[in-house]
């Protein structure tokens, strides 16, 4: 049973499992629908019931819904996918009849070989039918979950049942756009609000239901159908939008080096080595005293415990021609570092350059760092302008979202096993424990723990390396000696929101563990 507190607006959640929502206005079959409309969220909810038994009192819930003054909604910003024109090929009608067979002689052949409705299948295929045009315009929103928000709660057994009947809502628009619906009893605040001007979205009337069913007992599905609506007009309100969100306790300020395009050739399995060598370069250029919060060494040169500066390789990924080249490095200043110690990155920063005699036009903002990797040089620019290159541009990694995907493999906290030898038990064994330890290190930097967790060898996204390909990572243990850490790729989805940018694992200061929100 679903229970909701008075107190407390009542929400329907709408998960798209696939990511994408695919659907088409109604006067424009061009253009792509959003936010879904709460019109078509009823229909799906009314076919669900009729589906299955149609309960009598779902039919008094679905009734109660109705009644209700149209919702406010919740829904993020949207990416949109390029229209194609398709076409839907002719059916072959040689599959019921021969081609010199008349169609009067074609249903008495049916008839003799026991095929049922053979009228109805010549229907279906009819013989001189031109090609069908049709579109499949789609958007992929940032969070793939839009939430409706009603100001009237139910009665706790109304909220139960209508969350059964919501657990068998399937899809939402194009059969493609699979969902999960459920009745939320903490709704975010919408950010779509009913107004007397600005967008319209069609909503659900009184007497929908009975409209709905009256319509499927003329066209059954098959023929055309409108779908029954009122409309009602939305302002969209951003600064109404939720504002709740969890943060990483690394996530902060990011310093980006872009490197030159003839220094574009390091592959992100080289994460660490480019990271360190960040590393030693900025401490190179630091004055003594190197605060702890910079260096990541405490006191008895013993592991700092608490959030520092973090050193990241920045590697092209997330795209259809991705690659995994390191595109640039950044230095990651967390929110919680001290004012003297992000003074001292900065000045830091500022006597690398000024030791690399900065190739600097009078009025460029961008000075040339001649950055080594052992005897191979790399250049680098640090730009104070906008990025052009979007997998430098923070914005990218620090997007809000519910799912994360690991770009650079995660270090573990702790050693599952082997994942690949013993037991068929013991293998499953070392899984569970490695997705348990990817949630040990979401709660490691303040984190709540995931909804679910999926680890692999294997990247989940494009354009990433196996973990196999990264060479072994060892850190040094509070024993004094050294730990070599299992590296693993994992996907993980929050039951809230999280906004980065986010790194996890033990060697999140140093390259590894790099999410990307999906």
């Amino acid at each position: 049973m679903c229970a909701l507190q008075s107190n407390k607006n009542f929400g329907i959640e709408v998960n798209f499992l696939t990511g994408r929502y695919v659907a088409t206005v109604h006067n424009d079959r061009r253009q792509a629908e959003w936010p879904p409309h709460t019109s078509r969220l009823f229909s799906a909810m009314v076919s669900a019931w009729a589906e299955d038994g149609q309960d009598a009192t779902e039919r008094v819930v679905l009734e109660w819904l109705e009644r209700q003054e149209p919702p406010n909604i919740s829904a993020s910003d949207t990416t949109c996918r390029n229209t194609v024109l398709c076409y839907v090929p002719v059916n072959d009608t040689t599959i019921i009849r021969d081609s010199n067979e008349s169609e009067e002689n074609a249903i008495k052949t049916a008839q003799k070989a026991g095929q049922t409705n053979p009228e109805e299948a010549l229907k279906l295929f009819p013989e001189k039918r031109k090609r069908q045009e049709r579109f499949y315009p789609s958007v992929t929103p940032y969070d793939a979950r839009v939430t409706y928000v009603w100001s009237k709660v139910p009665q706790d057994d109304t909220a139960g049942v209508l969350d059964s009947l919501l657990s068998r809502v399937t899809r939402l628009g194009h059969s493609s756009s699979l969902v999960s619906c459920r009745v939320s009893t903490d709704p975010p605040t919408p950010n779509y609000i009913l107004s007397r001007f600005g967008e319209s979205i069609r909503a659900v009337r009184r007497g929908q239901t009975d409209v709905l069913v009256d319509q499927y007992a003329r066209h059954h599905g098959v023929k055309r159908r409108a779908l029954p609506y009122e409309n009602a007009r939305y302002v969209k309100n951003d600064n109404g939008a939720r504002s709740q969100y969890f943060t990483p306790n690394t996530s902060g300020d990011w310093v980006v080096l872009r490197l030159e395009s003839d220094s574009r050739f390091w592959p992100s399995t080289q994460a660490t080595r480019v990271a360190a060598e960040l590393r030693s370069t900025i401490l190179n250029h630091m004055e003594d005293p190197v605060p702890e919060e910079v260096s990541g060494i405490g006191p008895d040169n013993t592991p700092a415990t608490n959030p520092h500066v973090a050193f990241i390789s920045l590697p092209y990924a997330g795209f259809p021609y991705a690659d995994g080249r390191i595109l640039g490095i950044a230095v990651s200043l967390p929110r919680s570092l001290r004012d003297e110690s992000r003074y001292a990155v900065y000045g830091a920063i500022g006597r690398w350059e000024d030791s690399q005699g900065t190739d600097k036009a009078p009025d460029a903002d961008v000075g040339k760092i001649g950055l080594k990797l052992g005897n191979l040089p790399l250049r680098a620019s640090r730009q104070v302008g906008p990025e052009p290159l979007v997998s430098l541009q923070q914005g990218m990694w620090s997007r809000e979202s519910r799912r994360w995907v690991s770009v650079t493999p995660i270090s573990l906290p702790k050693h599952p096993g082997s994942l690949g030898k013993g037991s068929a038990s013991a293998r499953a064994s070392a899984w569970r424990k490695a997705e348990s330890a990817v949630m040990l290190s979401c709660e490691h930097v303040g984190l709540p723990r995931p909804l679910n967790v999926t680890v692999s060898h294997e990247p989940f996204i494009h354009g990433a390396y196996p973990a196999a390909r990264y060479p072994p990572f060892e850190q040094k243990g509070r024993g004094g000696g050294l730990i070599r850490r299992k590296l693993v790729h994992a996907s993980i989805t929050f039951e809230e929101t999280v906004r980065g940018p986010l790194m996890l694992g033990t060697g999140r200061f140093v390259g590894l563990g790099l999410m990307r929100p999906v």
